[in-house]
């Protein structure tokens, strides 16, 4: 810990803990440092800072915002289900929301959920058909989708603290907003849906009662619309009561769904009348267990996946109680407890169920009391026979009324009283349309609450203790009555199910994907998962969608394909730490490591360039320009040299890298953005030249602006300027160097858009590296707001040309640039002329052998022309222009010895000696006749790429280089792009 000079410093409550018997700034761990941190690096409100802890305290910082901790209470670890934030000073606390425990709140809810009108009614038919032992095995089946389900939703829901949003909030945490943000929105739509289903399931039950008692409302389907209509709306008014008075009528419905069982499970045991015989129940029986062991298929649905499809939606439902995760008092040990044990306690009523049933009714009975024939008459066949029926005519005739084959109502009739049943139908179907009905606006809520898609925000806000989504209730109410008017969902259903059958897969392959990333992210305190199981369950229920209804399952994923592209055309500014962007980071590592296992290719080069944009919102034009050409091809890092003392400028680099990053990807260029502290510009870059990049991907191409105030800056920033240069070259880098007529520096033009009084302090800064210009430009709050300026670069260029000047062979970089942009669409349409020097007396010689050359790289540049007045000499005017230009730059010391010129130079290197002048005059005028070329053949041209002079390090001064560069590229409209390769070859016509 970091303790504090007391005896300089008073301690006071604000600025020190006491914890173990010192003082010191440091605390000790508690709940409030780490509750809401979101990104790496977040600072907690009540930590000290690194600085706090690290830097030299004055006087005035001796009130530090420290928390004071009481190291009475537990170490400083509070409860983790106390939230941080209070009410507002002055106001009275808010009342405590209702909370539920694994009971009440997951395992009830999910028994419900699972529990249905195919429990009563289907499962006898089924155990008919399958016979009891496929029974079993469909019920395993099922049952192991579910489990695994549920283990992967028991690990999601332990990795980490759980808020409301259920299955849409555990999706979309783990694999982000895409894929959580289409399952969301179309399981919210499935559960609304589902209230209908399971409303109309209710509606259907009352009217077939009523229609025994010859007592229908008007007609059989508007007896369902009527029913249903009246039972949504006190569903609704229920869950607007509140979830404690929801979870009463779950409790409700749960014990008479309980009752119902055990009134079943003694009418099994009780003595069957003759009444009861004839329907086929005889009490257990080994004889009918043996019979119905085995399978007995009958009629069009006879087969074993016919069964398993209408069997599995009763084993869905797992989900209610991870769907009102918001409201559970601690959803980590809530929903893996009560899942699990809902599927056990679910499964283990199936079974029993099914065996049951399965040994005490026959599959064929007439109903009929005039069937009953003493034992062992002959003429009667079946398994009755021997207990006094005979149901031999309607058995062969296939048209008996009851037994497990022919009945749906056996449980009823097995039994002890029929209307418990009948309640408990009831209660299976109410309980399971109350669930949806409060898992849909749950749901929903907490995906409008993320915005990720237009037009829903509206039904975010959430009203009362427990923010209850009363609009969302609203919305599921008018969705629910829709369907319930269609009085049929038959076609439907198959949707409903395929959607819940979605979600499974996604949690099951949430749980793979974040296993398998490796992040340190990911550390679920629930560890009876399986990566491959998950992974085994997420393709099984793909598997089980398409075998319930293909068409359905193609529907369900057509539906979450197009809203991924609609959240992945978007591009939410939202970070939740997925298991995507950890998958993103290990795929990119083993890439770029795997890089490095192989030697690189020429005809693999690509141009990955630095580019000294300084700030780049106050260089656009330079960024556009690389960006175009780089995009999707090759890297680049945009490089800023933050001069001044570290200390002053480390907290100016923390504060904008963000905002930086952001502004390029608003432009929508494909960039890195990186910066250093350094004491001198130049120092600076070599850092960057050094450092940038990793393994393989470093770049090898230095791109920067043309310094237009060479004359007139200090003489040090021009010696800075060309050692740059020299410094890229000594590295091994190409260079490209951008001149624009009206320069590239745009920070003048913005902070006079910020503040009209401002003057740039440093918009002699031309050469695209130093940021010294006001802060307020690079304000990261406005950086990504600020209007963006339009460059050349983003224009269509229409049929223009793009001249080529390559002049010295610097390995092919000179035509591989201008070539990689006029592969973009926006200059696709650009004629690409090359111009090379040659001999009057040889023309047409040397240009067939650029074209042949030319053609060998396959760069398709079809027209080249040959300079033949390249080495006249300049007209009269324009050499003087150049003399007048390095004038002031010279140190006119009659050619005296090197000794003499050495010491008058001495703390002076930019000047230039007559020596110097007089050997490279030629070269000057080079330059001098070269614009003057430029002129002539590219003034109307959109672009010039030109071959950059190289001055001899040591030999050529500062100035007179910059003369070079100044006299080449003067009083030209378009960009000019100075290139120089390294040297080594970047173009090849070989094929290996």
């Amino acid at each position: 810990m970091a303790e504090l000079p007391v005896p300089e410093l008073p301690v006071t409550p604000t600025f020190c803990t006491r914890t173990f018997g010192y003082n010191t700034v440091d605390v000790v761990p508690a709940y409030e440092h780490y509750a809401n941190s979101k990104g790496v690096g977040d600072g907690r409100k009540g930590r000290p800072s690194l600085a706090d802890l690290h830097s030299i305290l004055k006087p005035d910082q001796g009130h530090l915002q420290v928390l004071v901790s009481d190291p009475q209470r537990s170490n400083g670890l509070v409860e983790a289900g106390l939230e941080e934030p209070t009410g507002e000073p002055g106001k009275a606390p808010a009342p405590e929301p209702v909370r539920f425990g694994w009971v009440k709140g997951v395992m009830i809810r999910c028994m419900l959920n699972i529990w249905g009108v195919i429990l009563y009614l289907r499962l006898p038919w089924i155990t008919a058909q399958a016979g009891i032992a496929l029974t079993w095995l469909i019920i395993l089946m099922s049952v192991t989708v579910t489990t695994i389900t549920g283990l992967s939703i028991s690990a999601i829901s332990t990795n980490g603290k759980v808020k409301s949003g259920g299955t849409y909030f555990l999706i979309s945490r783990s694999l982000g907003p895409e894929l959580g943000g289409s399952i969301g929105l179309i399981f919210a739509f499935a559960n609304a849906v589902a209230v209908a289903m399971h409303t109309v399931g209710f509606a259907e039950t009352v009217r077939d009662l009523l229609q025994e008692h010859n007592s229908l409302i008007v007609d059989p389907t508007n007896d369902i619309r009527i029913i249903g209509v009246v039972t949504v709306t006190v569903l609704l008014g229920i869950s607007l009561a509140g979830m404690e008075w929801e979870a009463k009528a779950q409790i409700l419905f749960f014990l008479v769904i309980l009752v119902s069982f055990i009134n079943y499970l003694v009418g099994t045991v009780i003595p069957a009348t003759a009444e009861k015989q004839s329907k086929g129940f005889f009490s257990y029986r080994a004889d009918i267990f043996a019979q119905n062991f085995v399978p007995n298929w009958r009629g069009p649905e006879g087969s074993f996946f016919s069964l398993f499809s209408i069997f599995f939606p009763s084993a869905t439902g797992i989900l209610a109680g991870a769907n009102i995760s918001g409201d559970l008092k601690d959803p980590a040990v809530a929903i893996p407890k009560g899942t699990l044990m809902a599927i056990f306690w679910t499964t283990m009523s199936y079974l029993a169920l099914s065996a049951t049933i399965g040994a005490c009714v026959v599959r064929d009975a007439s109903g009929s009391l005039n069937d009953s024939v003493a034992v062992g008459s002959p003429g009667c066949e079946g398994l009755a026979c021997a207990f006094g029926w005979n149901f031999t005519a309607c058995a062969q005739r296939q048209s008996c009324r009851y037994g497990l084959s022919n009945y749906y109502q056996s449980m009823s009739m097995v039994s002890g009283f029929g209307p418990l049943i009948t309640a408990g139908i009831f209660g299976a179907t109410l309980s399971s349309a109350l669930a949806c009905l409060v898992s849909a606006p749950k749901v929903f809520q907490c995906l409008c609450r993320d915005q990720l898609y237009p037009l829903i925000g509206f039904f975010g806000k959430g009203y009362g203790r427990n923010s209850e989504p009363i609009r969302g209730y609203m919305l599921t109410y008018v969705i629910a009555v829709g369907f319930i008017l269609i009085a049929e969902l038959n076609a439907i259903a198959p949707i409903i199910s395929n959607f819940f059958l979605c979600s499974y897969a996604l949690i099951n392959f949430s749980c793979f994907h974040a296993s398998i990333t490796n992040s340190p992210g990911w550390r679920p305190s629930f560890r009876y998962y399986s990566k491959w199981a998950a992974l085994f369950g997420a393709a099984i229920s793909v598997v089980i969608m398409f075998l319930l209804t293909w068409w359905a399952a193609l529907i369900a994923l057509g539906i979450i394909i197009f809203l991924l592209g609609y959240v992945l055309y978007k591009k939410p500014d939202i970070n939740w730490g997925s298991s995507i962007q950890a998958s993103s980071y290990n795929m990119a590592l083993n890439y770029s490591v795997g890089l490095s296992e192989v030697d690189d290719h020429i005809k693999n080069y690509r141009p990955q360039c630095l580019v000294l944009t300084g700030p780049p919102n106050f260089r656009p034009a330079l960024v556009d320009f690389v960006g175009t050409f780089t995009k999707n091809l090759s890297l680049m890092v945009c490089g800023n040299v933050l001069i001044g003392p570290r200390k002053l400028k480390m907290p100016e680099s923390r504060l904008t890298a963000d905002g930086h990053t952001k502004w390029l990807m608003k432009r929508k260029i494909k960039a890195f953005y990186t910066d250093v502290v350094a004491e001198d510009l130049r120092s600076g870059v070599q850092m960057l030249i050094q450092a940038a990049g990793l393994g393989r991907m470093r770049p090898n191409t230095l791109v920067l602006g043309y310094k237009r105030n060479w004359r007139t800056a200090s003489p040090q920033s021009l010696e800075d300027y060309v050692g740059i240069l020299h410094d890229a070259f000594d590295f091994k880098y190409g260079i490209c160097l951008m001149r624009m007529k009206n320069g590239l520096n745009v920070s003048r033009v913005m902070q006079a858009h910020v503040n009209p009084t401002f003057e740039a302090a440093e918009h002699s800064k031309e050469n695209g590296a130093s940021s010294r210009a006001a802060s307020g430009a690079a304000d990261p709050t406005t950086l990504a707001g600020e209007q963006q300026a339009n460059t050349i670069f983003q224009s269509e260029q229409g049929k223009k040309t793009i001249d080529i000047y390559w002049l010295f062979d610097d390995g092919g970089l000179t035509l591989l640039i201008p070539y990689l942009l006029g592969r973009k669409k926006r200059w696709g349409k650009c004629k690409i002329r090359v111009f090379v020097g040659g001999q009057i007396n040889r023309m047409d010689e040397e240009r067939k052998a650029i074209v042949s050359l030319l053609s060998k790289f396959r760069l398709n540049f079809h027209e080249v022309h040959v300079l033949p007045d390249i080495n006249q000499k300049p007209r009269p005017e324009h050499i003087k222009r150049f003399d007048d230009l390095i004038a002031p730059f010279r140190l006119n010391d009659g050619f005296k010895d090197e000794a003499t010129v050495a010491e008058m130079r001495q703390g002076c290197p930019w000047k230039i000696s007559d020596e110097e002048v007089n050997k490279n005059r030629a070269k000057s005028l080079r330059q001098v006749r070269l614009n003057e070329i430029l002129l002539d053949y590219s003034r109307d041209a959109v672009l010039i790429a030109i071959t950059l002079p190289v001055g001899r390090k040591g030999r050529c001064p500062s100035s007179l280089y910059m003369a070079w560069l100044e006299t080449l590229s003067q009083d030209l409209r378009p960009p000019v792009i100075l290139t120089r390769g390294n040297q080594e070859n970047v173009l090849t016509f070989y094929c290996q």
